[in-house]
Parts: structure tokens; C-alpha cells; sequence
């Protein structure tokens, strides 16, 4: 087969991302394309407005969602250590095993698969006057073709780059025109107008507050910034995508909130975003790791994540500070004498974007001006739960509501 491959930040993804997508399969030179959002793009190293996460599954929810055939979206770049240069990702992605496995995993028939492939890099027009400045253009050349698209209103001389290409490199150069929209995703996030997004990635969007105030994290150091980051690459190979989006969502709340109450936001950041880092660890290993944390204090199983996730966060990601580590241990609970950092990861833990078990807009109107009382509020409500339940509360939580006046 002939396979084009796409990669971008996509941070978002819009209009002009899949008019490339429609233009290339349309071209002739492709069978498929697979789309590789990018992790640590060495152009834009840390410089995304979201992590990778969030962008890898809002395309992949995009592709699903509006139903593009023969284009499927890989997440090679999570296995790739330090930049994810084009010459390293291709070197990865070409190689017989992974595409093999990667083609049947999304319905290609594994004879189809297993067959001989020809690949080509998906580029804009406009890039192809500076691929020879690449990292090791050589090594892409080796892997792939370049298939560059004439973006509308592009005055590069396209035949003079690729002609350079092709005689100071060897290597193929394709062009095809693409048919589409001229817009960028800095120009929409600035702009504040997502009307050039797709419908699907402007749900995803929504559902997780995404491109607002709070996910700007101003006044978060870039220790931090980098910190939640890369906690969010390493917690991928850990969680799926319903834990994962939420626990970074819980990051951004809690920093948001640190800004309204007066604590630490670079704590408030981190321990948020890593405070379900475990949920999703077999069973054994959470009460191990829980254990290692604080004894037996908790013992049902719904809970262990908590403290295991605290030991986790500090033996396999190297999370020192022990306010933070505390924040993640009683997110689930709470407990008596609570510090500001803790009761914001347990509040924002219940009440973040994509959360909707109950109606939660009285306790996120609080959340804005009383933290007390939005902690009350989301204690009341999983106590009238478990009494509805025939649960019994942890007796951290019963010393928590008898610190805030609730007994």
C-alpha cells in the first residue's frame, strides 16, 4: 500500500488539518493516511498549548467522529524518548513490525498488511523551502517520499524547493493542491473563533474547558508547566482515555482554584493532574503501594488508588514535596486538619468540566468564592450517597466533616 503519513500538533485541530487529510487521499499518490500527533515537537518543545493527550484523543475523536475512511491516528510518538524528530518517528513508524501491527489493529487484513508499503510525508508547501534545514533530512528521504500540498495563497516557488530536494538529497518530492481552507490553529486560539474547527473536536472541547483561562495556566512557573507536561506522557502508558483527560483536568481546576484561595498553583498543578496516576494499577500493586504510604488507613479497594497513587508518584515519577503527595493520598477521602492544597484536589477532584454523575452547578458556583463551603457541599452529597447505599464513611471523611462543622 501506499501510506501517507501526517503529523502535526494539531493544537486544535481544524478545518485546514483535514482539508489536507481529504486532499491527500484524493490525490492519487496515497491509499490511507495515518495522522501522528505529536508529543515533543522540537519546533514547538513544550510550547503547546495543551499536552499531548488531550490533542491525540480529540483528533482521534475527530477522524471517528466525522467519519473519515482509510485515515486512522497512531500514538508512536508516546514510545519515543526525549524529541520526536521527523527522521525518528518515521524510522519507528515504517518498520515491518510496527506498521504490520499497527495497520491489522485497525481493521487492515493482515495479508494487506503484511504486504511491501511505500511511504510519504504529508507536508504543507510552505515547509518545503525549509526541509533541507531539518533535522536529518537524509534520514526522512530514506524512510519516505515528501508529499507537499499548495496551500491556497502560498507563494512559495514549489518547484525550485523540491528540485533542490531532489538534487541535494535524492529524494522524491510529489505536489498536489490542496482544497481546503486557509486558516491555523494559532489564529483560532487568539482569535477566540472556533467556527473552523470540526464539530467533534469542538465537543471534545467543551466537554473539558479546554482553550480557556484556566488551561492558560498564568502564573505557573515553566518548571511546572513542564512537569505536567510530561506527567501527562507518562501517565498515557498507565490510564485510558476517561481517567487520563480527567485527572489532568483536575490539575487545571486545582491550579485554578490555588489562584482564587491563595495557595501554591505549581503544587496545586501537579498534585491535581497526578492524583489518579494509580486507578488503573492492578489491584495488588495499589494495596502494595498503598501500604508503603500509610499503613493500612484504607483498606477498600475503591480507595487504594489514593495512597498508591502517592507512593507512585513518587517512587516511578520522582514527586518529592509531601503537601503534594498528601494531596493526592486523601483526594478520594479527605480527612481532619485538611491543608488548602488538599481540599482543593478533593473538591476539584469531584467537580472538574467533564464531570456530570449529579447535578454539580451549586457546588461549582461555590467553588468560585467559598471553598469551605463547596467542600460541605460535595461532602453532604456522597454522604446522602453512601446512606442511600448502606455504605459506611471512612473515618477520615467523618473527621473532615467534623473539622468543617458538618456533625
Amino acid at each position: 500500500m501506499r501510506i501517507g503519513i501526517y503529523g502535526g500538533s494539531f493544537d486544535p485541530v481544524h478545518d485546514g488539518h483535514i482539508a489536507m487529510i481529504d486532499s491527500a487521499l484524493k490525490s492519487g499518490f496515497i491509499d490511507l493516511v495515518i495522522v501522528v500527533p505529536s508529543v515533543r515537537n522540537n519546533f514547538k518543545l513544550y510550547a503547546n498549548k495543551l499536552p499531548p493527550p488531550y490533542r491525540y484523543y480529540m483528533v482521534k475523536e475527530t477522524i471517528e467522529g466525522l467519519g473519515i475512511r482509510d485515515c486512522y491516528v497512531s500514538d508512536i510518538e508516546y514510545g519515543i524518548e526525549g524529541v520526536s524528530y521527523t527522521a525518528v518517528v518515521l524510522g519507528k513508524l515504517t518498520s515491518d513490525e510496527y506498521i504490520r501491527d499497527f495497520l491489522t489493529a485497525n481493521g487492515i487484513k493482515r495479508k494487506k498488511a503484511e504486504e511491501s508499503h511505500e511511504f510519504f510525508w504529508i507536508m504543507g508547501s510552505d515547509t518545503l523551502g525549509t526541509f533541507e534545514s531539518w533535522y536529518n533530512p537524509g534520514e526522512i528521504l530514506n524512510h519516505a517520499s515528501l508529499l507537499a500540498a499548495v496551500r491556497p495563497g502560498d507563494n512559495t516557488d514549489v518547484d525550485k524547493a523540491a528540485d533542490s530536494i531532489r538534487k541535494n538529497l535524492g529524494g522524491r518530492v510529489e505536489i498536489f493542491r490542496l482544497n481546503g481552507f486557509d486558516c491555523s490553529s494559532s489564529g483560532i486560539t487568539t482569535s477566540g473563533d472556533f467556527s473552523m474547527v470540526p464539530e467533534p473536536a469542538r465537543k471534545f472541547i467543551a466537554k473539558h474547558a479546554l482553550y480557556t483561562g484556566n488551561t492558560e495556566l498564568e502564573g505557573v512557573s515553566e518548571e511546572a508547566r513542564i512537569k505536567f507536561f510530561e506527567s501527562s506522557v507518562w501517565m498515557y502508558g498507565y490510564l485510558g482515555e476517561k481517567r487520563l483527560l480527567h485527572t489532568l483536568n483536575v490539575g487545571y481546576l486545582s491550579a485554578h482554584m490555588a489562584e482564587l484561595f491563595g495557595s501554591d498553583k505549581d503544587k496545586a498543578l501537579i498534585a491535581g493532574a497526578l492524583h489518579d496516576c494509580a486507578k488503573e494499577l492492578p489491584m495488588e500493586q495499589q494495596q502494595e503501594l498503598a501500604k508503603k504510604y500509610c499503613g493500612d488507613l484504607f483498606t477498600e479497594k475503591k480507595l487504594l488508588h489514593s495512597p498508591a497513587g502517592a507512593t507512585f508518584a513518587k517512587e516511578e515519577f520522582g514527586i518529592e514535596d509531601k503537601e503534594i503527595l498528601d494531596a493526592i493520598c486523601y483526594h478520594t477521602t479527605g480527612r481532619g486538619d485538611m491543608t488548602l492544597l488538599e481540599k482543593i484536589v478533593y473538591l476539584a477532584d469531584k467537580i472538574e468540566p467533564s464531570r456530570d454523575y449529579m447535578d454539580l452547578a451549586p457546588i461549582r458556583a461555590a467553588a468560585e468564592k467559598d471553598l469551605d463551603k463547596a467542600v460541605r457541599l460535595t461532602a453532604q452529597a456522597i454522604n446522602n450517597k453512601f446512606v442511600s447505599q448502606g455504605r459506611d464513611i471512612h473515618r477520615a471523611t467523618l473527621s473532615m466533616m467534623r473539622d468543617l462543622g458538618m456533625e
